[in-house]
């Protein structure tokens, strides 16, 4: 039924302030990260005498309180150890020699960057000279790691796209499930390939960073269809919002996480393209240490979705229903094409007997 003339003024009203509202949010949510970013608590190991390597950790907390964690490994090889299974950020070993600023590119750059600065103010202060070490490194196609950076919104994106596109064209409950699997197969070695031979991010390790992004596409598409088929309308919103407004930026990909304003650097790994990309990089370059979170969060979401979806179509509600409703309500396109329940089933009104 078309809307009365004094009802339709009001909608488009309603429109134009809604759509407004998602696009200030999303500039909210894509810029205040970097806006208010600043270090949290990067760990940071110190080599040195006891008394400079106490005097360090007093500066620092005294000029950036709460910026670093500070711990005192035994040895510069400890150190260095302990950047590549990620429990430190970074290293300083002061010796007679000067210092040495251990840092890993691959980890973050911009984390890099700081203890990199970290390091040469040091050595300032002691009037001696400053060496940085890249303990890992990314690639020598892209050294900054700028493709890792821009996967997140092509994963958030990929696996919202193609979980819609399916469940408006799969009916069967089976396919839908296989189908989906076999586009985070397909879609996980697309990606890690044009990461590693296109874009030159990573130099080996294909087929864990494959894996990687097979379980990221699949957790967020069944956390797309799980959520869309059990809620509606709703649950396209909270996909959106967990995935792409909330989940993009707070990813920590272009920085780190621990940059981000807190808590919202924690709860981005608990989004799939946050957990994603911590997944890639553990796997890709530090040879899997720090992973279990980032898997946990990962098949959690893969895991919920599915069973959101059983429950769906446990109560009645098809894959079918769940595309006309798409189209209904996000697009508007079978509103005059609908066919009722009872005429698909076979009935047929009385009037028309």
């Amino acid at each position: 039924m078309a809307d009365s003339p004094t009802r339709q003024p009001l909608r488009q009203v309603a429109v134009v302030l809604g759509l407004t509202a998602a696009l200030s949010l999303l500039l909210l949510a894509f810029a205040l990260p970097g806006v208010h970013s600043k270090p949290h608590d990067l760990r940071l190991g110190v080599v040195a005498t006891p008394s400079t390597s106490q005097q360090i950790a007093r500066s620092l907390d005294t000029r950036q309180p709460g910026a670093f964690e500070v711990s005192y490994p035994s040895s510069a090889d400890a150190a260095r150890s302990q950047i590549r299974s990620r429990d430190l950020d970074g290293a300083l070993i002061v010796g007679r020699m000067g210092v040495t600023t251990m840092v890993t590119t691959a980890g973050s750059t911009s984390v890099a960057t700081l203890i990199e600065g970290v390091g040469a103010q040091v050595a300032s202060s002691q009037n001696t000279t400053s060496t940085t070490v890249d303990v890992r490194g990314f690639g020598s196609g892209d050294p900054r790691g700028a493709g890792l950076a821009a996967g997140a919104l092509p994963l958030a994106l990929g696996g919202w796209i193609g979980a819609l596109v399916m469940m408006m064209v799969l009916r069967d409950p089976r396919t839908l499930i296989a189908s989906t699997l076999a586009f985070a197969v397909v879609g996980g070695l697309a990606l890690t390939t044009i990461l590693r031979f296109v874009l030159g991010t990573f130099d080996g390790q294909f087929w864990p960073a494959a894996g990687a992004a097979m379980l990221g596409i699949a957790a967020t598409a069944f956390g797309v269809i799980g959520l869309r088929t059990l809620l509606g309308a709703a649950g396209l919103g909270i996909a959106g919002l967990a995935l792409i407004v909330l989940g993009n930026p707070l990813s920590g990909l272009t920085s780190s996480p621990s940059l981000l304003p807190q808590p919202w650097g924690a709860i981005g790994q608990y989004l799939p393209p946050g957990a994603t990309g911590t997944l890639l990089r553990n796997v890709v370059f530090f040879d899997g240490h720090s992973t279990g979170h980032a898997t946990a969060v990962l098949l959690a979401w893969l895991i919920v979705g599915a069973a959101f979806y059983v429950i769906a179509i446990r109560r009645g509600r098809t894959t079918q229903d769940t595309a006309e409703e798409f189209l209904d309500e996000e697009w508007g396109i079978t509103e005059t094409t609908h066919v009722p329940a009872h005429a698909r089933e076979g009935h047929v009104p009385q009037h028309a007997r």
